[in-house]
């Protein structure tokens, strides 16, 4: 709870969801930590906070194969669907992991709306991928000194998957060559 900074309220709906995988008898063969952190993961899924998987792993010393088997197995019992991360929130922590300057990080939410209007782009498209390639063009767009390393470090994607979504997002939005 501490590591990752979960409200109370969150952390009952964990506790809640994590009765109900006992009931079922899915802790039966594997680890009670493992399904408890698939547990945390698939409740900051539904609740809307933007955690990875990779985050919730790396806290709770686990392994990531694991955890993620756990959380299909949790959410195909439970009939729980798992909504799709909102990119604006990705935007905010991608811009914040970067240090980018506000202007840069308004700029973004803009060219995210038009993006996200247009519904084209998005679909099945990693979110933290598609906030670093939306906030690399807005820095060169603002004059901000940014790397595409830079981005990919502060998000969690490689630099291939920002140029690839930056390919894309030049055709579909119109601009000028990044």
């Amino acid at each position: 709870r501490d590591k990752l900074g979960l409200s109370d309220s969150l952390v009952e709906e964990i506790a809640h969801m994590y009765r109900k995988v006992e009931d079922k008898g899915l802790v039966r063969g594997r680890t009670i930590r493992g399904m408890l952190v698939a547990c945390v993961y698939i409740a900051c899924r539904q609740s809307g906070h933007p955690r990875t998987l990779k985050d919730v792993v790396a806290k709770s010393n686990n392994n990531r194969k694991d955890i993620a088997k756990n959380c299909r197995l949790v959410m195909r019992e439970l009939g729980i669907t798992s909504p799709v991360v909102d990119p604006m929130k990705c935007i905010v922590r991608v811009a914040n992991a970067a240090q980018l300057n506000e202007r840069t990080t308004r700029h973004a939410f803009k060219m995210m709306s038009e993006l996200l209007r247009k519904k084209t782009l998005t679909a099945g498209k990693d979110p933290m991928g598609l906030a670093a390639s939306i906030l690399y063009i807005a820095t060169k767009e603002t004059g901000e000194t940014k790397t595409q390393l830079d981005m990919a470090k502060a998000s969690g994607v490689t630099e291939v998957t920002i140029r690839n979504r930056i390919r894309a997002l030049v055709k579909d939005l119109n601009l000028s060559k990044v």
